[in-house]
């Protein structure tokens, strides 16, 4: 991990805004990620580490978009039908055996080599067939442009084309696209080492009982599911309590091991809060305070060379925090070349109001109008603790640091769920 300044994020003072604090890590962090090769079936979701270039066309040859029959245009008369005897057959994987003729018709299937010499493809439920002494004549309607129905070679690749870029996180389009032009394996990065812990003396995991005073793990749960989403090999390291000394020794066991130490709360300034200090005893801690909400505490730092990222208690905070500030710090680590996610503009139906200065993200869920309008509706709880909020909703709408009110009916972007927990 490159080290950050030691005065990039200052502890107290001013909040930072969140455009700041992502700049600084795109300026400051690499990709600390190795590269591996992995067989094709195995590359879905993962993250390229190569240009990939084509060798070949694709498709490799001229062939037919559709079952019909191919013929030179030539032989065809403006305005009239024409008679043309069937002269072969020509399958996928099958070409013309010997010359095309003129004035004759190919029968010709989807995905066929064209033959030399025809041009022009009819659709085969355009045209009669007619049985004679002499073998089958196909009858062909007027007005059909020359070229129709006609695939070319290197339509969609032509060789020496780069489909591909190092940083491209595959899809199943990229996937088929790779096997496309004969790639039966891929360079890709390894995925990201990130162990996770929860702290705190209250927090007890689903498996065990749970006394008065005490609550269960949400955090740590779903903030593993997260980063599993973004491709993350992930170590459950459970749950810490709030001590000094035992925080400390399970991050600096922790960190030979992996890429990225997650924590959920602990981050902020109260007397039991002692991630902060254990992280600045073993390496660095950049920054706690943004200008956000929900999760205004919390904490980037490293423990030596290890990126580290605590995220504040609460769990709508620490999901939303992490999708704001943990997904691009992942990606970006992962070797990933884009880490946005995308916004898409909806119509709110609700008024909000704020304060200036501090992103916000609004839970909002998706409803349709009894006009066809897609409206997005705020939850009834805005609190950092209901992760009944996220549950019924499809995702966030963001009010930036110079919005002060939002208007029911006004335009917001909106950020889906899905943008951001497996893109």
């Amino acid at each position: 991990m490159a080290q950050l300044k030691d005065d990039c994020f200052a502890f107290g003072g001013d909040l930072m805004p969140l455009d700041e604090a992502l700049a600084r890590l795109g300026e400051s962090l690499k990709v600390v990620a190795g590269v591996e090769t992995v067989a094709l079936r195995e590359a879905q979701g993962r993250i390229l580490a190569e240009d990939i270039a084509s060798d070949r066309n694709v498709p490799p040859h001229d062939n037919s978009a559709v079952d019909g029959f191919a013929v030179y245009f030539d032989d065809l008369a403006a305005g009239t039908e024409v008679r043309l005897a069937v002269a072969g057959r020509i399958a996928a994987g099958h070409p013309l055996d010997g010359p095309a003729e003129r004035g004759r018709a190919f029968r010709i299937f989807t995905g066929a080599p064209m033959p030399s010499g025809p041009d022009t493809i009819f659709m085969e439920e355009d045209c009669t067939v007619e049985q004679t002494g002499d073998g089958e004549v196909v009858v062909l309607p007027p007005g059909l442009k020359q070229g129709s129905n006609r695939r070319f070679a290197g339509e969609d690749v032509r060789a020496g084309d780069v489909i591909l870029r190092a940083g491209h996180r595959l899809r199943p389009q990229e996937i088929g696209l790779a096997a496309s032009v004969g790639r039966d394996h891929l360079q890709v990065y390894t995925r990201l080492r990130a162990a996770v812990f929860s702290t705190g003396d209250e927090v007890r995991d689903p498996n065990q009982g749970a006394a008065e005073g005490c609550i269960f793990d949400a955090n740590r749960y779903a903030v593993m599911a997260l980063l599993e989403g973004l491709g993350c090999a992930v170590t459950d390291l459970g749950i810490l309590p709030d001590d000094a000394d035992a925080i400390t020794k399970a991050l600096a066991e922790a960190a030979p091991r992996h890429d990225l130490l997650v924590t959920s709360g602990g981050v902020s300034a109260g007397e039991e809060d002692h991630v902060k200090g254990a992280v600045e005893g073993l390496g660095q801690m950049h920054f706690w305070r943004l200008a956000i909400k929900p999760g205004r505490p919390i904490a980037l730092g490293q423990v030596g060379d290890v990126a580290f990222l605590g995220l504040p208690g609460n769990p709508v905070a620490a999901m939303v925090t992490f999708m704001v500030i943990g997904r691009p710090l992942v990606l970006l680590l992962s070797g990933a070349a884009d880490l946005s996610a995308h916004r898409f503009p909806v119509e709110v139906g609700f008024d909000y109001k704020k304060k200036k200065g501090r992103r916000e993200w609004a839970r909002v869920k998706l409803e349709t109008t009894d006009d066809g309008r897609l409206v997005a509706m705020k939850h009834h709880s805005s609190g950092a603790g209901i992760l009944t909020s996220m549950v019924e909703a499809d995702g966030l709408v963001e009010l930036d640091e110079d919005t002060v009110t939002l208007e029911k009916g006004a335009m917001a972007p909106f950020l889906p769920f899905n943008e951001i927990t497996g893109r």
